[in-house]
């Protein structure tokens, strides 16, 4: 009886252990997520946020209406982002965006995040983000999406 009551601590705990850590990267996937993706893609057009959370090799495919698929790599995808930084004058507001994960899943070092993203109160993209996690933490390395009309 004394056997079976230990086993079952002993499960309980490492269950526990199990959770926080499963916790703690779900809540730094979703920090990376917001910060890089939600802020410094869609509200601020912050590079510095952009590339603390992106991994240098980042793609993000892009399927056209005809089928074929299109690559744009994170340095693309960034210069588009500073061109348009050069033409704000400052004293735009910053956009009505809000994103929400409807999936955060993990295992190891490997996560996809599910993001729903509106801008204005308009449903506009649904976003699959592939993220693995490195010395520096989780970063994002792929992107495939919905459009939402």
């Amino acid at each position: 009886m004394k056997r079976m009551a230990s086993l079952s601590f002993i499960c309980l705990v490492l269950l526990a252990s199990f959770n926080l850590y499963a916790s703690e990267d779900t809540e730094a996937i979703k920090n990376t997520v917001t910060s890089a993706y939600g802020e410094g893609i869609h509200i601020e057009g912050n590079l510095d946020k952009i590339r603390a959370g992106f991994h240098p090799d980042f793609t993000m495919t892009i399927m056209g209406k005809d089928g074929e698929l299109r690559k744009v790599e994170l340095a693309d995808w960034m210069k588009r982002i500073e061109e348009g930084n050069k033409k704000k004058t400052g004293n735009e507001p910053k956009p009505d965006v809000e994103h929400s994960f409807t999936l955060v899943d993990h295992n190891g070092n490997a996560a996809v995040a599910r993001v729903e993203l509106h801008r204005d109160g308009k449903h506009v993209f649904t976003d699959y983000l592939s993220l693995y996690k490195f010395e520096d933490g989780w970063k994002i390395v792929a992107k495939i999406f919905q459009r939402h009309k």
